[in-house]
């Protein structure tokens, strides 16, 4: 009986212990923590999180809304087709701060104007989203990610009292021109994102949309004020670490525009030696259409295939147009159906539709794709020119 006791008095007393630790103290801090971007295009854009200080119970942790579970079933499948839950992650202060440190990223914290009760709420909130049951999330990069719900959990923590003022120095800008600003548009990586993504990114971000960003959570959060009235919601701010080497500029030699310069000098230059002996290199047409109907399909896939928003009404593909691989056996004739000729001329105006689309903005598209649409333009002109 007496050992009986024991161990129900043991158990109590872990209970209690347990139920303690997730009762802030008087002196307990909830802030947020910036990290800078990384040196990859899945870090460009920086990150975000929320430390949970409690000098008198020891705890010091930081919880974000970036991870994510490699071993999910059918994971780069689920990635592609935006159906991918990312997870809410808890890491040790001391940790979080050297790996940032290690991979030389700066950290800056705000630490957050919010009641005791607030602060209650707040860490509640995380603690059970942090269940197993509760830890996935359906992650949208513009609109739920590590940034949006840092904004939304804090306005959650304050019942909604949250009045985010415009910055001083604020810009409208498109949802393209946001992710761009954090890239060289001269890169692999911004090139890829405006192939795949399309015209629905290129109109206008409300002030809260630009929230997205982990650094305009910052800066939204600096001029934020709550409970209706001029009190800050941010009551200090610090730097933990500041960047220490400067990022080098990409080489100009490997850049897409340099390489797919080449690339369609090269187009244009056998484009010139037809003409001049007046044959036709065919495997150089069979290999663009292949090339541009590929990309045409999958571009498709990302519009209609996906749950990703932003790959809406792309119109990258007028001139990677799917239909193409339906006609590469054209090529392989003597001569050509009579619609081909007709059908050259369909891409030579689609093409001139998307220099349309640039000029009034319903579309902007990557910087290096000009020399390639040159290169297809000359191409298509010289198909058609032969036939005649």
């Amino acid at each position: 009986m007496q050992k009986t006791l024991s161990i129900l008095f043991f158990l109590l007393a872990i209970s209690l212990s347990s139920a303690q630790q997730h009762i802030l103290s008087e002196t307990a801090t909830i802030s947020v923590l910036t990290v800078g971007p990384g040196n990859n295009l899945n870090d460009a854009f920086g990150h975000s999180g929320f430390r949970i200080k409690d000098r008198l119970s020891g705890l010091d942790v930081v919880y974000g809304y970036g991870e994510y579970d490699f071993d999910t079933p059918n994971f780069y499948l689920k990635f592609a087709q935006g159906k991918l839950n990312y997870l809410i992650s808890k890491t040790e202060y001391n940790r979080f701060y050297q790996i940032y440190r290690y991979y030389d990223r700066s950290i800056r914290e705000q630490t957050l104007n919010l009641s005791q009760a607030e602060k209650q709420k707040l860490y509640d909130y995380l603690i059970d989203n942090y269940k197993p049951e509760n830890r996935g999330y359906l992650y949208d990069f513009f609109f739920d990610n590590c940034a949006t719900k840092i904004k939304d959990v804090t306005s959650i923590a304050v019942n909604n009292n949250i009045t985010f003022n415009t910055p001083k120095d604020f810009e409208d800008a498109s949802f393209r021109t946001l992710i761009q600003n954090e890239l060289n548009k001269n890169s692999w990586g911004s090139l890829g994102i405006d192939i795949c993504l399309g015209s629905v990114i290129d109109r206008t971000a409300t002030p809260e949309d630009h929230m997205f960003l982990p650094k305009n959570i910052y800066i939204f959060f600096e001029n934020a004020t709550i409970h209706g009235n001029n009190t800050p919601l941010v009551a200090s701010h610090r730097v933990l670490y500041e960047q220490q080497n400067i990022k080098k500029p990409n080489n100009f030699f490997s850049s897409p525009l340099f390489i797919l310069g080449l690339l369609s000098a090269f187009i244009m230059f056998i484009t010139f030696q037809d003409y001049k002996k007046k044959k036709q290199s065919k495997w150089l047409d069979v290999v663009i259409f292949v090339v541009t109907g590929i990309i045409g399909v999958l571009l498709l896939l990302l519009w209609f295939a996906t749950d990703h928003q932003g790959t809406h009404h792309n119109y990258n593909l007028l001139w990677a147009f799917a239909l193409n691989l339906f006609v590469i056996g054209q090529f392989f004739k003597a001569t050509p159906s009579a619609w081909f000729v007709k059908y050259v001329k369909l891409l030579i105006i689609l093409l001139c539709l998307m220099t349309l689309h640039w000029i009034i903005g319903v579309q902007v598209f990557a910087i290096g794709l000009i020399p390639v649409v040159l290169a297809l333009l000359v191409r298509y002109v010289y198909l058609v020119v032969r036939r005649n």
